[in-house]
């Protein structure tokens, strides 16, 4: 977790992943459906929109706005492969791994948890 920690903070020093926040519409969300099921979204995001090693339309696939993981994967550069290689440096030219796609899910996550309680204090 240690890691994910890290890498959170060095986004958050960025003025365009720092930029993003969940809005009361994605807290509403998460509240109706619950922290369990925004990571099965997170997990399926990722495993459907990221996770081969060809994307006809990478850099495109991630909407800025419409779920919490979609804003949450822009603020911890895991909404593109090109964005997943600048940031946690994982290649582009291969599938990703289960444990790759753990990983990216955990940041998206780990990101929303501290937003939802940022939100709710």
């Amino acid at each position: 977790m240690d890691s994910v920690n890290k890498i959170l903070d060095k986004l958050s020093k960025s003025k365009f992943r720092g930029g993003f926040h969940l809005k009361q519409k994605d807290i509403d969300y998460i509240d109706k459906k619950g922290l369990n099921v925004i990571e099965e979204h997170a997990f399926n995001f990722v495993d459907g929109r990221l996770s081969n090693k060809f994307i006809e339309n990478d850099g495109k696939q991630t909407p800025m706005k419409g779920h919490p993981v979609f804003v949450a994967q822009h603020a911890t550069a895991t909404c593109c492969r090109g964005c997943i290689y600048k940031w946690h440096h994982i290649p582009k030219n291969k599938d990703l791994t289960l444990e790759e796609e753990i990983y990216l899910v955990k940041v998206i996550m780990t990101w929303i948890q501290h937003e939802y309680n940022a939100f709710k204090h």
